[in-house]
């Protein structure tokens, strides 16, 4: 049994919801909340499964409850249900831990399947916002605009995307006609190697001098 908490402002949305997933065998509706401080306060009180978060809300909305409910719930996934399809929302949903991000006019079979699913470990996204997500992906830089990253020279930069590309230190000395010396470390600037590898997608650079660790996202 997949139990349940829903998440939204709107009274008649709630008891639709409720209604709907009240027929859909396998699927408990343990609460509903009408903001987000209320839904973490239940999530705490009733331990569910699943949260149907809606996003756009008075007070705390369903971005900061969901960043919330993952902080202290890691076990509890965050479902987004909502209107609004724009690019900040589904960013910063995903960004707050949300499993999935579907849109209220999303099908019943498909909602239900969609619960189904994220409780199991899978990822729901509606159609409309996958586009935005494999756009964002296509157009996503590996060096964004942090203090490290700013104080890069233009060969510290293509060292990192040829580090990013999986070349060892070696190979990339090599290529710039550098010896593995000359591959420094651009913030503490001992001229000591420095050794970077991709960990979670991000890109780790690691200095051999003690103390001198920095991330470059």
């Amino acid at each position: 049994m997949i139990r349940v908490l829903i998440c939204d402002d709107q009274d008649v949305v709630r008891e639709g919801l409720r209604a709907i997933l009240g027929t859909a065998q396998g699927i408990q509706v343990a609460a509903v909340a009408g903001d987000g401080t209320e839904a973490v306060e239940l999530v705490e009180k009733f331990q569910p499964d699943l949260v149907l978060m809606d996003l756009n809300m008075p007070g705390m909305n369903g971005i900061q409850a969901t960043r919330l409910i993952r902080a202290k719930f890691p076990s509890v996934k965050v479902l987004a249900l909502t209107t609004y399809d724009a690019d900040e929302w589904v960013f910063d949903a995903i960004r707050a831990g949300a499993a999935g991000y579907l849109l209220k006019d999303t099908p019943r079979a498909s909602l239900i399947k969609a619960i189904e699913g994220t409780a199991l470990g899978q990822t729901f996204v509606d159609p409309s916002v996958a586009g935005k997500l494999f756009t964002q992906v296509a157009d996503h830089t590996i060096v964004h605009d942090t203090t490290v990253a700013e104080s890069l020279s233009p060969r510290e930069r293509e060292i990192l995307r040829l580090l990013a590309d999986g070349l060892p230190n070696t190979e990339i000395a090599a290529q710039l006609f550098l010896s593995d010396g000359d591959i420094e470390c651009p913030a503490c600037g001992t001229g000591k190697v420095c050794y970077w590898v991709g960990f979670n997608g991000h890109i780790h650079a690691e200095c051999s001098t003690p103390d001198c660790v920095h991330w470059i996202e």
